[in-house]
């Protein structure tokens, strides 16, 4: 066990020491098959499409069946991709496939918009619709009524600005609206909106103006993240890149959860993250990527993490975002993020800052088992739950909440793990521990040994899955599909197995069991 811990925190070390690369993010179907779409050549992106044929569920859908309602982008997106590609092997049966599939689908957007959609969802279905209508005419499949006028009035909004300041939030579902390049420039990066999907389309544009030097830059970008995925494969890209604010905030946010965030093992890659983000957080906050817009979640949890580095973090970046009692993601948007104010909750108790309102907020949010299951950036509900513990715990020793504790207990799995899916998840069964970690600290003796019981368990299941240097691969971010950021899924997986092997070597007096 000692030598496990070691291995752990050898590769956390390496995995924090990676970070400045911009991020490692997963393959997206979505993504991938709109560049592949947008790029014109299918003889020179075969592998890609093969990658794509490959991802294709036996359902004829693509995307996670245990979460439909982020199947429609991306099997829209495949089918629209492969409908071009019918020469090459097994394209033609995808399509007919995936047709079969939409007939079938239920349709989310009949009559309204689910809390949870997929970002971009009211511009990006109803324009894969379109396109579908004029390539498929005649085909009955869901139109996603609900969506059109949000569209629409989204349009008119966009129709009054000739350009949009680089990092604007729109700029991400670029491909769903944009038609002139003179809309949107490339960032530092190269990227529109750090969107391989959107740079991609925009590129297309560009090439028809003869505009070379920004399309090199695209280029370049597209490259970049096509080896973000780590899949060898080009062409195939990611859901969003760079994210090289977001996966240094939450990896180092993960390693508080866990107990980790000031392990001398650990000390100097955290300090060299600290450093970064103490000079790039300036007075409108961070966003999650350098060049990308601020939002109040990344802003909330690098407010977290400089104060736990021992920074001085001043609030006033984040009350940029703040509307009543409430914390906004992105000004504008559509519904309100649970995560979101979790984190500003957790930021504003941290720096001693009043919080009531955002403590309200969190608290009504919950569902009649106590837990919180209604987020809009991560389908588990384990995530923020475990995150809503430990904000709502911040600065109250003697924090306990009865009702959550036995719900998370309940819903472990009889192979010890966790999972809001068909399956378990080590990245799950991870939030799962940082929760129980914080509601073992007021529990008497049998409300441990119960908790230790648990945790042996849990220790158990993830032993038997460990493998040093695994690639996380199951999506559970919330993008324009779901998508995995495999660094930060990573970080989160290792922190719960070090967690649990902590737990299982502390004995409590008068075998109570075991404590982290």
């Amino acid at each position: 066990m000692n030598a496990l811990s070691e291995q752990i925190l050898s590769e956390l070390r390496g995995l924090l020491s990676e970070i400045s690369d911009g991020g490692s993010v997963g393959p997206s179907i979505y993504d991938t098959a709109r560049a592949l779409r947008f790029h014109g050549n299918v003889t020179s992106r075969q592998d890609a499409y093969a990658w794509l044929i490959a991802q294709q569920q036996d359902d004829g859908g693509w995307g996670s069946a245990d979460f439909p309602l982020f199947r429609h982008a991306p099997t829209w997106a495949a089918l629209l991709a492969l409908q071009r590609a019918d020469p090459l092997p097994g394209a033609a049966d995808a399509v007919q496939a995936a047709t079969r599939f939409l007939q079938r689908q239920p349709d989310p957007y009949a009559h309204a918009v689910p809390e949870d959609a997929p970002i971009g969802a009211e511009l990006i279905l109803p324009q894969l619709c379109g396109e579908a209508a004029s390539l498929l005419g005649g085909v009955a499949f869901p139109r996603h009524p609900a969506l059109f006028p949000l569209r629409q009035a989204c349009l008119v909004k966009l129709e009054a600005v000739a350009m949009l300041p680089s990092g604007h939030p729109l700029l991400h579902s670029w491909e769903a609206w944009g038609t002139s390049p003179t809309t949107a420039c490339p960032d530092d990066d190269g990227s529109i909106g750090i969107s391989p999907a959107a740079t991609a389309a925009w590129r297309a544009h560009a090439v028809t103006r003869g505009s070379t030097p920004q399309v090199g830059r695209a280029d370049a970008y597209l490259q970049m993240a096509s080896r973000a995925t780590r899949s060898g494969i080009e062409g195939v890209v990611p859901n969003v890149w760079p994210i090289n604010v977001f996966e240094p905030c939450w990896s180092l946010y993960t390693l508080h959860l866990a107990g980790l965030f000031a392990h001398p093992a650990l000390a100097e890659p955290v300090r060299v993250i600290v450093a970064q983000l103490d000079a790039r957080l300036g007075v409108r906050g961070l966003g999650p990527a350098v060049h990308f817009a601020a939002d109040a979640d990344d802003t909330a949890v690098a407010l977290c993490v400089l104060h736990l580095a021992g920074r001085d973090a001043a609030v006033d970046a984040l009350r940029h975002f703040e509307i009543g009692e409430l914390f906004v993601t992105f000004p504008g948007e559509r519904n309100a993020s649970v995560s979101t104010n979790i984190h500003a909750l957790h930021a504003l108790r941290l720096l001693g800052k009043p919080a009531a309102g955002t403590s309200a907020y969190v608290e009504a949010n919950r569902n009649p088992h106590g837990l919180w299951d209604n987020e809009k950036w991560h389908v588990s509900w384990l995530y923020p739950t475990a995150h809503a513990v430990a904000a709502l715990a911040q600065g109250k020793p003697r924090w306990r909440d009865e009702r959550a504790l036995a719900a998370l207990l309940q819903a472990q799995r009889g192979d010890g793990g966790w999972g809001a899916g068909r399956a378990s998840t080590f990245e799950e069964t991870a939030y799962a521990l940082f929760a129980l970690r914080v509601m073992d600290e007021s529990e008497e003796t049998t409300g441990r040994r119960r908790i230790a019981q648990v945790v042996a368990r849990a220790l158990e299941w993830m032993l038997a899955r460990h493998a040093a240097h695994a690639l996380p691969k199951t999506s559970l971010w919330i993008g324009k599909e779901l998508y995995c950021p495999t660094r930060v899924v990573r970080v989160t997986e290792l922190a719960g197995l070090w967690l649990a092997l902590r737990w299982g070597r502390r004995v409590l007096p008068e075998g109570a069991g075991a404590a982290p």
